[in-house]
C-alpha cells in the first residue's frame, strides 16, 4: 500500500510539471508570434528550441579564399527583418586581436569607419542582403570579420574568415640572423612588398614544407620556427618536427629573423641580363620604366606565375636570388621548386643581372624588352605584360643556422654559400 501510494505521489507531480512546461511554452510561443517571430513546431504540435540564429542565416562555408588585388565579398543575409535593426561589420586585428569597426548600417543608411572605409561596401543585392564586398584586397585585409546584428536584446552574428593565397618566406638582413626587434622585423617585410606572417600563414607554409631552423618574429609578436627534418643543430634529432615556438618576446629589445608573407601581384616580374653591379642593376630596370624587383615580388612571381631563371639577379635589398619551379641539376642540384639565394654579394661586384618589376597597367599590355635587349620570362621567352597568373603548387625551403643546405619534400629555397661553400656543405 505504502508503494503504491508512492507511486500515485510521483505520477501527480509529472503531470503537474507536464502542465506547467507546457503553458510556458504555449504562451513564448504565442508571445513570438505576436512579435513576428517564426516558431519551430515537431509534428506533435509543441515547440522546439529556437535556433541560434533568429535572423541571420548560417554561411554555407565560413572562409572565402582571395588573393591580392581581387575582389572579395563576404556573405551575410537575415532571414527576416526586425524593428529597429542595425547591421555592425568589425574585423578582429590579428596583431592585437582588437575589433575594429568597419561599417554600420540601418539597411537605408550606412557608414564607413577606418582605413578600410575607401574600399567597402555593402553588396545589398535584395533587402535582405547585408553581405560585405572588399574591391583591391590587400595583404592587412586578411582575418577574421563579424557580421553582427544589433536588435536590443536579441543581438546575433556570424564570423567569417577572409584568406589571402599566398607564400610565407623567412627574411633576414645583409648584416646576419638575429638583428631584428620586432618593429624592425616588420618595417623590413613591409620594404620588400610583403607583411608580417601571421601564425595560421606560417603554420600552413609549414605543412606544405617551410623549413627553416632561424627563429623569427610574426604579426602577433610572438617567435617560431617551422622544422621538417628533426636535426642537431634546430633543437636536437628527437623532437617531433612542428612549428617550433618561443613565445611573446620583448619587441623593443629581444632580435631574432622575420617570417614574411606576400601574395599575387599586380604586374610582372622579368630578368635582364648583363653582368651588372647593384647601382647598374637598378638603371637597367629604371631604363625600361621599371623598377628593381623586391623579394616579396620574387616570391609572389616564383609562387603565382611560375617563374622559373637559372640565373642570379639582384634585388632591391641588394641579395642575389634566382626563382626555380623546375628543378635540374645545373641549376642549385635541390631536387624541389623554391627561390634559391647567393646572400648579399658586394654591391661592387659585375657577375649578376637583374631582376626588374613592371607594375600592370589598368587594360593596357606593354612589351618589355625581348631577345635582342636583355628582358627574358620564364624559360627564355620574350617579356611581355598580359593579364592573368598561374599558381603553381609548393612552399620554400631554406638552410637552417649553421648554413648547410637541405632539400625537404616540397621545395626549397637554398642559401648558396657567397664566398665558397663551408665544409660539409652540399654543392
Amino acid at each position: 500500500a505504502l508503494r503504491m501510494h508512492q507511486l500515485l505521489l510521483l505520477g501527480s507531480l509529472w503531470l503537474l510539471a507536464a502542465s506547467l512546461a507546457s503553458r510556458v511554452l504555449k504562451d513564448g510561443g504565442a508571445a513570438a508570434m505576436l512579435r513576428g517571430e517564426s516558431v519551430l513546431r515537431l509534428p506533435g504540435g509543441f515547440p522546439t528550441a529556437p535556433p541560434r540564429l533568429q535572423y541571420l542565416l548560417e554561411p554555407l562555408h565560413t572562409t572565402v579564399h582571395t588573393q591580392r588585388g581581387a575582389t572579395a565579398t563576404l556573405p551575410c543575409v537575415l532571414r527576416a527583418l526586425p524593428r529597429n535593426y542595425r547591421v555592425k561589420w568589425s574585423k578582429v586585428e590579428p596583431a592585437n586581436y582588437r575589433e575594429s569597426i568597419i561599417i554600420i548600417t540601418n539597411g537605408l543608411y550606412h557608414k564607413n569607419y577606418g582605413p578600410l572605409s575607401p574600399r567597402v561596401r555593402l553588396r545589398h543585392s535584395h533587402r535582405y542582403d547585408a553581405s560585405l564586398t572588399i574591391t583591391d584586397v590587400a595583404l592587412e585585409d586578411e582575418g577574421r570579420y563579424r557580421c553582427q546584428l544589433v536588435n536590443g536584446l536579441e543581438d546575433e552574428s556570424v564570423s567569417l574568415v577572409l584568406h589571402l593565397e599566398g607564400v610565407v618566406f623567412p627574411y633576414q638582413p645583409s648584416t646576419g640572423r638575429y638583428k631584428f626587434n620586432y618593429h624592425e622585423a616588420k618595417r623590413a617585410c613591409e620594404q620588400q612588398d610583403s607583411r608580417l606572417a601571421t601564425y595560421q600563414q606560417l603554420y600552413k607554409a609549414w605543412t606544405e614544407g617551410l623549413d627553416w631552423c632561424n627563429a623569427g618574429w610574426i604579426l602577433d609578436g610572438t617567435v617560431h620556427y617551422p622544422i621538417i627534418n628533426s636535426r642537431e643543430p634546430c633543437g636536437g634529432r628527437l623532437l617531433l618536427p612542428g612549428v617550433r615556438t618561443y613565445g611573446a618576446r620583448d619587441k623593443q629589445k629581444d632580435r631574432f629573423d622575420a617570417f614574411c608573407f606576400t601574395s599575387a601581384l599586380q604586374g610582372r616580374v622579368y630578368f635582364i641580363r648583363g653582368h651588372l653591379n647593384f647601382k647598374e642593376a637598378g638603371q637597367a630596370c629604371h631604363n625600361h620604366g621599371a623598377a628593381i624587383a623586391k623579394v616579396g615580388q620574387l616570391y609572389s612571381a616564383w609562387k603565382f606565375s611560375q617563374l622559373d631563371r637559372c640565373d642570379g639577379g639582384w634585388l632591391a635589398d641588394g641579395s642575389v636570388r634566382y626563382p626555380i619551379t623546375t628543378p635540374r641539376e645545373r641549376c642549385g642540384g635541390l631536387p624541389d621548386p623554391g627561390v634559391r639565394s647567393f646572400g648579399f654579394p658586394s654591391k661592387e661586384l659585375r657577375t649578376y643581372g637583374t631582376y626588374c618589376f613592371m607594375p600592370a597597367s589598368p587594360g593596357t599590355a606593354r612589351a618589355l624588352p625581348g631577345p635582342q635587349g636583355w628582358g627574358h620570362f620564364g624559360l627564355g621567352l620574350p617579356v611581355s605584360v598580359v593579364p592573368g597568373d598561374v599558381a603553381v603548387p609548393g612552399g620554400p625551403r631554406s638552410h637552417d643556422a649553421g648554413g648547410c643546405c637541405h632539400t625537404p619534400r616540397f621545395g626549397a629555397v637554398q642559401l648558396l654559400p657567397f664566398p665558397p661553400p663551408r665544409r660539409g656543405c652540399p654543392q
